[in-house]
């Protein structure tokens, strides 16, 4: 029995202290060139998720333009778009919340219907524009109001493929629509996100976000570009290129 040359062996096998810790500097150093890759691809992937949702209350907004003589759903305050589309879009409520945004509450004391009452990341065109320019100043203030039953007629969308219907509002808004004219920070310039994913984060001017468009299809468009070079939340060309902004 040859104990010594036993004894060599194994510590030829055995790892020396500084060999140890050069494996656990590589792991570390490979680690920290995976994780980034990782939560891109993870934030990637709650992109889409929140695309499909749009790209599904598209589907739904369509359905219900053709169940109502090509007329969208009118500003009102009470049974609001989420619960006008509820049950075209199979009253699923996970798609009303886009899954990089949990930190959205319910809509307290705004109506005893669940869709309306129910988390949500996203809000409808209010139309502003459009209304402003086509209805006298009382009427206006109606339908600002929201008591009006007048909706706007899918056929007055000049640009249906580069005109947004939903989008992306910031996480503490808790509004049902983009109002442009309604001023005090309740229109573009404190309630859409627009820097939801693929960036930095929220409030960095990095990445972009989710809209719908008036033909039904959803697409992400970077930081800004759904107000540069045109507005694309407003209907006339007038107002598309008025109402343009500067970040």
């Amino acid at each position: 029995m040859n104990t010594k040359s036993d004894n060599a062996r194994r510590e030829l096998a055995a790892f020396t202290l500084i060999e140890l810790l050069v494996v656990i500097a590589i792991i570390a150093i490979l680690a920290a060139m995976l994780l980034p890759a990782l939560a891109r691809a993870k934030e990637s992937g709650k992109s889409i998720a929140c695309n499909n949702n749009l790209r599904q209350l598209g589907m739904a907004m369509q359905l219900y333009v053709g169940d109502n003589q090509g007329t969208l759903p009118p500003k009102l305050t009470a049974s609001r778009w989420p619960d006008k589309f509820y049950d075209l879009y199979g009253k699923n409520l996970k798609v009303l919340l886009c899954p990089d945004e949990t930190t959205n509450p319910a809509t307290a004391n705004v109506s005893n219907n669940v869709a309306d009452f129910s988390p949500r990341s996203y809000f409808i065109n209010g139309w502003n524009d459009y209304f402003f320019d086509h209805l006298s100043a009382a009427d206006f203030s109606t339908y600002m109001s929201g008591t009006s039953q007048i909706g706007l007629k899918e056929s007055q969308i000049l640009h249906p493929s580069e005109t947004i219907v939903l989008g992306e509002k910031e996480a503490y808004r808790m509004d049902f629509y983009m109002d442009m004219l309604a001023g005090n920070g309740d229109d573009f310039s404190g309630a859409v996100a627009q820097d939801r994913h693929n960036g930095r984060g929220a409030g960095t001017q990095t990445g972009g976000s989710n809209n719908t468009f008036a033909d039904g299809s959803a697409r992400f468009y970077k930081f800004s570009r759904a107000f540069n070079p045109l507005n694309l939340w407003a209907v006339s060309d007038a107002d598309r290129a008025a109402d343009s902004i500067q970040f």
